[in-house]
């Protein structure tokens, strides 16, 4: 049996953690966790998890800041990186790309699509 996809949450909000943490487990993700822009840089370059799901606005580094230094380094730089941010106004789905971001998905989140929009991500991936 394959190894679950291990997913990387960047979310400062531990109630959105912990409805993210719930979906992807019960759809049989690995979740790794990490609650400001610093610590999930670290888990990023420790752990190299399969796919990232960043908080845009996240203290100590954020999210617009932490992909662009994900995506600038050799080690990181393959990692998909799925913006997951109340940020939806039409310009920040641009901003979020533009800095390294390579989806995008918006809060509130909808619960019954959620896990099937990761796999479609992690699936892009290994074409």
């Amino acid at each position: 049996m394959s190894q679950p996809n291990r997913i990387l949450v960047i979310e400062d909000n531990p109630d959105n953690l912990e409805l993210v943490r719930f979906l992807l487990e019960q759809a049989g993700f690995q979740v790794i966790s990490a609650v400001d822009g610093l610590e999930g840089l670290e888990k990023a370059r420790t752990q190299r998890p399969d796919l990232i799901l960043l908080d845009m606005s996240l203290p100590e580094l954020d999210g617009w800041h932490l992909a662009k230094q994900l995506k600038d380094a050799e080690q990181t730089a393959s990692i998909p990186i799925i913006a997951l941010t109340a940020h939806t106004l039409p310009g920040d789905r641009r901003r979020a790309l533009e800095a390294g971001c390579d989806g995008f998905i918006s809060k509130p989140l909808n619960v019954a699509r959620f896990a099937s929009q990761i796999e479609e991500y992690l699936n892009r991936k290994t074409q």
